[in-house]
């Protein structure tokens, strides 16, 4: 019987991968999204976490944002 599971892959840099890989790995058991690794730069996911992940990124390069002096 085929078993099929629904979601997102993610392709992106190692260093991102990294990034979402620790986020899921600080999460409990019961709210981990990634489904499978699939290589350094691809990661399958559940497909709700989308908007959280793309939030997470975005505060993430916030934070690491670069701003000159004035």
């Amino acid at each position: 019987m085929v078993n099929a599971i629904k979601g997102l892959m993610i392709s992106c840099d190692v260093p991102m991968a990294q990034f979402i890989i620790n986020m899921n790995a600080a999460l409990p058991q019961s709210q981990k999204f990634i489904i499978h690794v699939l290589d350094s730069t691809h990661l399958f996911v559940r497909s709700d976490v989308a908007g959280m992940i793309r939030s997470a990124i975005a505060e993430f390069r916030e934070q690491n944002t670069y701003e000159k002096p004035s």
